[in-house]
């Protein structure tokens, strides 16, 4: 096929794919939303925490922390062998029954927003326990708020904040995410064109020299304590990289656990099924087969026709880096108690992200002995694509081990609640 009647063949499925605005009815329709808390309902690919899981997802990440990768060497650790980390409940989720949205809340919000581009702009991480071989984890989610506001990209955006909080079988909360999910225009982003002039990554073998030796001397902690003492506002982390980003970074991060839900990605008879579910969802290729509209993070041609020059990264893929940046630093005997960051740049095939932290407060609160961390991602542009304030729990020689953080008795009760009314629904099911 010549690339002329490549580009019209795509173009038409853009055009069909694409004809869709966010409009004030739908926006006021889905503030109707928050406030809901609702029993998550979706299987992802991990429902149940094993050895062997953690070690592909933290590989999935690029870390080989022994923490998480090695049996033997956990086993001699405070935590007495491999666990998860609390972020990688992110993955993972067993149906939880619960009371369904009120009948009329579901009806004037159905198919709201409908064809809309959404994608994850970065949010706040909160984290309160390991994941342990065995542990089975459960959520419930809701939207907090929404806001409206002018977006250079693509007209105007929406922003929905949802909370997500995981808890284990014994109704512990693991974690809460609360994150931004931006809505923009796929067809006023396309006609803006803002990003299309962005030039690819380029490397030379210095280039290449930099980055390996960027890697070469950023190791995990692992046992060498480090004692909140001995840190200082104004110090710096070790400079860290990641990427170039291939496709291959995509893929793992799918074998990871990432991205199979709520769309999902299927093959064979699955495909055809999960299309008759989803129909909207499948686009034409230049083939003329129906694909996902995911595929915009390795598929540069479809990309582009939604704005972008390239296939990019999941923004989500960036917090888990960050994340296994700063546990990595603060070692065995740390913990890392929050996050919160921003996506301010597409991460594009090809660009690297350069990472550097820097200490900006420490303090002493309920006992925990906390270091304040602000981390940037910058890109071979020279362009600040990710922002992040972190809080890291550190040992003490006066104040002794970590202990960890508990979430609000709120949530924690609300956590209790779920799990309770599940179990009773599962009882009635099963009579």
């Amino acid at each position: 096929m010549s690339e002329k009647k490549t580009e019209n063949k795509i173009s038409d499925e853009f055009e069909k794919a694409t004809n869709y605005e966010l409009t004030d009815h739908d926006i006021e329709r889905a503030r109707l939303l928050i406030g809901i808390d609702l029993a998550c309902r979706d299987k992802e690919q991990i429902t149940k925490i094993t050895e062997d899981n953690i070690r592909t997802y933290a590989q999935g990440c690029g870390s080989d922390n022994p923490l998480f990768v090695d049996e033997d060497y956990a086993e001699g650790t405070r935590w007495g062998g491999v666990f998860a980390p609390p972020i990688m409940s992110g993955f993972v989720n067993k149906p939880m029954l619960g009371d369904p949205i009120p009948k009329e809340i579901k009806d004037q919000t159905k198919s709201v927003f409908r064809g809309i581009h959404a994608f994850i702009s970065g949010g706040e991480w909160k984290f309160y326990k390991p994941m342990y071989p065995g542990d089975t984890i459960y959520s419930f989610s809701g939207e907090t708020d929404l806001e409206v506001t002018p977006s250079e990209f693509a007209g105007r955006k929406v922003t929905r904040l949802n909370r997500s909080v995981k808890m284990n079988q014994r109704g512990e909360v693991v974690a809460e995410y609360t994150y931004r999910l931006i809505l923009t225009e796929r067809k006023k982003a396309r006609e803006k064109g803002k990003n299309l002039s962005i030039e690819p990554a380029s490397y030379n073998d210095d280039d290449l020299v930099r980055i390996d030796e960027l890697y070469a001397n950023d190791n995990p902690r692992g046992g060498d304590k480090l004692f909140f003492e001995d840190v200082a506002v104004g110090g710096a982390l070790t400079d860290s990289v990641r990427g170039p980003l291939t496709v291959t970074d995509v893929v793992n991060f799918h074998a990871a656990g990432y991205g199979w839900v709520p769309y999902g990605l299927r093959t064979g008879r699955m495909w055809h099924k999960n299309r008759q579910r989803i129909a909207p969802f499948y686009v034409k290729n230049d083939m003329g087969v129906p694909d996902v509209a995911q595929r915009l993070h390795w598929d540069s041609s479809w990309a582009q026709a939604i704005g972008n020059p390239r296939a990019y990264d999941y923004g989500v893929m960036r917090e888990h880096y960050l994340y296994h940046y700063l546990a990595e630093w603060a070692g065995d005997d740390g913990w890392v108690v929050s996050m919160y960051d921003e996506i301010r740049k597409f991460n594009y095939m090809g660009d690297v992200q350069f990472v550097k932290g820097e200490i900006i407060g420490k303090r002493v609160e309920n006992g925990q002995c906390l270091v304040d961390i602000s981390v940037s991602m910058i890109n071979q542009r020279d362009e600040e694509t990710v922002r992040c304030t972190a809080t890291v729990a550190l040992p003490s020689k006066e104040h002794g081990i970590v202990m960890l953080p508990e979430a609000a008795p709120e949530t924690k009760r609300r956590a209790v609640e779920m799990l309770a009314r599940h179990r009773e629904l599962m009882a009635a099911k099963k009579a």
